[in-house]
């Protein structure tokens, strides 16, 4: 089937047409007498998001997400692929689970999945997966991360990076001296000590990110640091980088969002590993983002059941809902405010994460002909409220619960085909 977009603000950069046929992006003057017509006055067109750090915990107990209901929450966020984690139940360890994740996905067709492979069997940091078998498997994985644990132990590390780098792929890290950790519940700082609670240093974060880009520096790897936090965390990354290092890293829309601050009424909602930092922090990874230190967002969407958040703080598991708002919260923090322009965040949200595994050719870039039919629409002047009952998700578990944002993606398109149409613009078309 052929669409016709008319009159869409392409990545903020003028009104034009554009016309999908086949999955890929036509010129408009090649579009026949049958092909459906969609109006498109007032939104803006962006190239597919892509999330390189998603939890969908499936395989699982299914009470906080499935792989079906996962992808119908990144379809109304405006995704068209995300990059899922390890931490499921069986661990993604084998080529058996990354490929039950990928043909279930497939068969659910709403957004493309890439897994995630563990680095260590069932994420315990003690001996390596078979990472071969599950980069030779049908789903094809190049990314790789116990993320939710850190690989502590410099030998694994070291034998990870050089057996990832063998086959073309990336290590992920989750920055966390578990040492250093012990026991933490939120950022270290006045209110920690406040409350008496065990605070999460800092420098647990930089240390590790640290030792990892020097080892993957010396080793030629290249290595992924996930949800950065800190400042020092930023300079370390932006020190890696000055030394010509293969250094990624992605920053999440609640660290750049949220602070500290947020943490101090006990919702458990807002807790989250690492957890929201101070301010400075904060300031330090808006900072890095805009400046490019930072490559990219990530949501790690973390659903829970509700027994898992609604408890007191020190029982609560850690992780929030990321998918369905983070467009809506990055554009509120920087492009609604003058600091970014729709298309740096199509290139943080979108392009940069498809070129960290050499995905380019299949999503992201300019929305020009020949490129894949991948895109999404936002509204930018469409006031709305989260409401947590109202999301794809079967968790609850979202921060932003009551909160009002300004931009709202209304559909998304997946190989020329809409995968979420939130008004029925297409099925009207």
């Amino acid at each position: 089937m052929q669409w016709l977009l008319r009159d869409v603000d392409v990545l903020g950069r003028g009104r034009r047409d554009i016309a999908l046929d086949g999955g890929a992006i036509i010129d408009p003057a090649l579009v026949g007498p049958a092909a459906r017509s969609v109006g498109c006055s007032g939104l803006v067109a962006l190239p597919a998001l892509v999330d390189p750090h998603t939890h969908l915990r499936d395989p699982g107990a299914g009470d906080a997400e499935t792989i079906a209901t996962g992808l119908r929450a990144a379809a109304a966020g405006g995704y068209g692929a995300v990059f899922v984690m390890a931490n499921t139940e069986p661990v993604a360890d084998t080529a058996a689970v990354v490929e039950y994740e990928r043909d279930t996905a497939e068969r659910a067709g709403l957004c493309d999945l890439h897994p995630i492979g563990a680095v260590t069997k069932g994420l315990a940091g003690q001996e390596l997966a078979d990472l071969e078998a599950m980069a030779s498997s049908r789903a094809a994985v190049r990314m790789f991360s116990d993320d939710g644990m850190c690989v502590g132990r410099s030998d694994l590390m070291r034998e990870a990076l050089e057996r990832i780098s063998a086959l073309g792929g990336v290590l992920a890290q989750h920055s966390q001296d578990l040492a250093l950790t012990a026991g933490a519940q939120l950022d270290e700082g006045e209110l920690s000590r406040a409350l008496g609670m065990t605070g999460w240093p800092a420098m647990a974060e930089s240390t590790i990110i640290a030792r990892d880009a020097i080892m993957a520096g010396h080793l030629g790897a290249r290595l992924h640091v996930c949800h950065i936090s800190t400042a020092t965390g930023v300079e370390v990354v932006r020190w890696a980088k000055a030394q010509g290092f293969q250094v990624t890293a992605e920053a999440t829309p609640h660290h750049l969002a949220l602070d500290s601050g947020a943490t101090a009424a006990g919702d458990p909602d807002f807790k989250v590993n690492p957890p929201l930092r101070g301010t400075a922090d904060v300031a330090a990874v808006r900072e890095g983002l805009l400046d490019g230190t930072i490559d990219m967002i990530g949501t790690d969407h973390a659903p829970h059941p509700d027994s898992a958040k609604g408890c007191d703080w020190s029982r609560a598991a850690n992780g929030m809902l990321g998918l369905e708002t983070a467009l809506a919260v990055v554009a509120e923090l920087f492009v609604r405010t003058g600091r970014m322009s729709w298309a740096q965040l199509a290139d943080r949200m979108s392009t940069r994460p498809a070129g960290l595994l050499g995905l380019g050719h299949r999503y992201g870039g300019d929305l020009s002909v020949g490129r894949p039919g991948n895109l999404c629409l936002i509204d930018p002047q469409r006031p709305w409220m989260v409401d947590p009952a109202g999301l794809s998700s079967i968790a609850r578990n979202t921060p932003y619960k009551g909160r009002t944002y300004h931009a709202r993606v209304v559909a998304t398109v997946l190989h020329g085909r809409p995968t979420f149409d939130l008004d029925g613009v297409f099925a009207a078309g």
